[in-house]
């Protein structure tokens, strides 16, 4: 089987959690967990940084940090793993959904001030989609006028770049997930970053169980059981260490795929500007009008060969459990989501794995001209 983006580990993060296991360092505390984020704050040019147990806990954390409760909407685009939208749910605020721009997928700035205009809203969270930054330039002013902070969920976008800019740096914070089908992995695992340390270190504390600072066990806050293990975190810093050469890696299949693609009637790449993406996922929109088949009979070919792909994600506003949540939609990211299609991108695809797959997809096309 063939997978969409499995995890790329060696010999390398064999070596480092070996070592963090012969320390004795295995809870979520230790040196290689400091290590951790300390290289993370780094490689996203921010001071802070907290290691936790997802990505979602991260961005729970990070809207209670900003003010998201009960009484409060938090702007979500539509366009986007349940995650994000679950952790406003978690915090009580209601998740208010905005429509994307068509050509990368990411929240539409216009629609975005048409929302913060009508809403009392406690944050807004951008998702830089499939590795690419979204919109700052006109997302961060628009907020500023409204007085909104922004949580960027970057969950997807590790060593993506905006501008002269890393993903993370982006808002009063920003996640970033290391699940294990993401550009790098600690199994499971993620993080929040602040230019804040007071807004980092409040998270620190309540991902600890909010316990005091005292010899026994006092709690004057609610809190949670969010923090990375330092063996976990040693697996991660030796992903770290070769983020670069994974990205490579992501980025040589794409443009495989889009010369592959190039040329053939109805269909475009998702992005395909690139414009300082990690190339987490590569992913083509296809009209069926144009190019005579559609994304699910390109998915079920693949699928009979063991290929693994993925549609664009389903729009949280057609979700059955976000179905009675306010939305600003322009019927983008349903189009999307209807003709979309995310292909094997993972690094570790050796050559043989993706000229099987380039292989199925020219057969494919062939078979329908």
């Amino acid at each position: 089987m063939i997978f969409l983006s499995a995890p790329d580990v060696g010999a390398l993060e064999q070596a480092y959690v070996a070592e963090a296991l012969a320390s004795g360092w295995v809870a979520p505390a230790g040196p290689d967990l400091d290590a951790f984020e300390r290289d993370l704050a780094d490689r996203a040019g921010v001071p802070h940084a907290v290691a936790l147990s997802s990505g979602t806990a991260a961005l729970h954390l990070g809207l209670l940090a900003l003010g998201a409760g009960p009484g409060t909407a938090v702007i979500v685009p539509t366009l986007t793993f349940a995650a994000t939208a679950n952790a406003a749910v978690y915090t009580g605020a209601e998740p208010v959904f905005v429509d994307c721009d068509p050509a990368t997928g990411n929240l539409d700035p216009a629609l975005l001030a048409k929302a913060l205009k009508e809403h009392d809203v406690s944050a807004v969270v951008p998702v830089d989609l499939f590795g690419r930054c979204a919109d700052y330039d006109a997302i961060l002013p628009i907020c500023d006028r409204y007085g909104v902070p922004v949580l960027e969920d970057a969950a997807e976008a590790l060593g993506a770049v905006y501008g002269d800019r890393p993903a993370g740096s982006f808002g009063s914070a920003a996640v970033f997930s290391f699940n294990g089908n993401k550009i790098m992995t600690t199994s499971g695992g993620g993080a929040l970053l602040s230019e804040s340390k007071h807004l980092v270190d409040r998270c620190r504390y309540l991902s600890t169980q909010a316990r005091q600072p005292v010899v026994h066990y006092e709690h004057t806050d609610v809190g949670y059981n969010y923090r990375l293990s330092n063996v976990l975190a040693a697996l991660g810093r030796a992903q770290l260490k070769r983020l670069g050469e994974m990205i490579d890696r992501r980025r040589a299949i794409r443009e495989r795929y889009a010369k592959l693609f190039d040329g053939v009637p109805g269909v475009t790449l998702l992005g395909a500007d690139d414009l300082g993406s990690n190339c987490w996922l590569t992913t083509v929109v296809v009209d069926p009008d144009e190019s005579g088949w559609s994304a699910r009979e390109l998915a079920a070919s693949l699928a009979g060969l063991d290929i693994e792909t993925r549609p664009i994600w389903k729009p949280m506003h057609l979700q059955p459990v976000f179905a009675k949540a306010r939305s600003y939609v322009t019927g983008a990211a349903q189009r999307l989501f209807e003709t979309g299609l995310a292909l094997p991108s993972g690094s570790s695809l050796g050559p043989v794995d993706v000229d099987r797959v380039l292989t199925a997809v020219q057969n494919f096309l062939d078979a329908r001209q």
